[in-house]
C-alpha cells in the first residue's frame, strides 16, 4: 500500500520505551507490562495479551460521582502489551509525577495514570456543593499520569504577589503549594459568557503552577446504548 496515510508520519513504530509515552498529539500509547489505570471506554486500539476491567468505585465513591458528577469512572488493563488511549481528539501530555508531589487535575482531563499513583477524589476548598460544586482528582505517589486537554493548555505560574483568577469550568488543574478559594466579581459579570450579574472565578494564591485549557467545558453527550 501507497500514499500519505502509509508514511511515518502516521506509522505506528517500534516502542523504545516501556510504560506511558505519547505517541502523536491525539494519542498515548502504553507499553504494558503489569497493570495500569485509565479511563472507561477511552483504549482505541491494542496487541498483546491484555485484559481490561471495570474498576469500581465503591459505595462511597459512587454516591459522591452521583452528588457531584465528578469522579474517575475507571478501567483496569493487565498483561502485557501494548495498549493505545484517546478521548474525542483531544491533545494529549504526559505529568510525571515525583515522591513528595500532588497534582490536582480535573476527572475529565484524565486519561491514563500508571498503577503506582494514588488519587483521591477532593472538594476544592472555599467551593462546596453550594459554592459550584468544583470536585477534583488528587494524584500522589511516583509515576505518570496521561491527561487530555481540549486544545493546547496554558501553564500559569502562581505566586503570593501574583494570584491567578481562572474560570471554573476552564480550569484543568495545579500543583501542590496553591491555595484555592471562590472569587467574586460583579463587575465584570455582564462581560463573561455574554451573561449578567455575578461572575464566580477560581482564585489560586502560593507558589506553583496552574493549568488552564482555552475554552470551557462543553455539555456532557448523552450515552449510546
Amino acid at each position: 500500500m501507497k500514499g500519505d496515510l502509509f508514511s511515518s508520519e502516521h506509522m505506528v513504530q517500534p516502542a523504545t520505551t516501556p510504560g506511558m509515552n505519547v505517541e502523536n498529539a491525539k494519542c498515548i500509547r502504553y507499553t504494558v507490562n503489569g497493570e495500569l489505570l485509565a479511563r472507561q471506554g477511552a483504549m482505541i486500539a491494542y496487541r498483546g495479551n491484555l485484559q481490561f476491567e471495570r474498576k469500581g468505585q465503591g459505595v462511597g465513591g459512587m454516591l459522591k460521582r452521583a452528588v457531584t458528577g465528578e469522579g474517575l469512572p475507571l478501567m483496569t488493563v493487565r498483561g502485557q502489551g501494548e495498549a493505545w488511549f484517546a478521548h474525542e481528539a483531544q491533545n494529549c501530555f504526559v505529568v510525571e509525577v515525583d515522591p513528595g508531589d500532588e497534582f490536582t487535575v480535573n476527572g475529565r482531563n484524565v486519561l491514563c495514570f500508571d498503577a503506582s499513583l494514588s488519587y483521591r477524589i477532593s472538594t476544592v476548598k472555599g467551593a462546596g456543593i453550594s459554592g459550584g460544586g468544583l470536585f477534583n482528582s488528587v494524584f500522589t505517589g511516583s509515576g505518570r499520569l496521561g491527561l487530555v486537554c481540549e486544545g493546547n493548555p496554558l501553564v500559569i505560574p502562581v505566586s503570593q504577589q501574583y494570584p491567578v483568577y481562572v474560570d471554573t469550568d476552564a480550569v484543568v488543574g495545579w500543583t501542590a503549594g496553591l491555595q484555592t478559594s471562590l472569587h467574586r466579581s460583579q463587575s465584570i459579570g455582564s462581560m463573561l459568557r455574554g451573561g449578567s450579574g455575578e461572575a464566580v472565578q477560581l482564585m489560586l494564591q502560593g507558589q506553583g503552577y496552574v493549568v488552564v485549557r482555552p475554552s470551557e467545558a462543553t455539555p456532557q453527550k448523552p450515552q449510546q446504548h
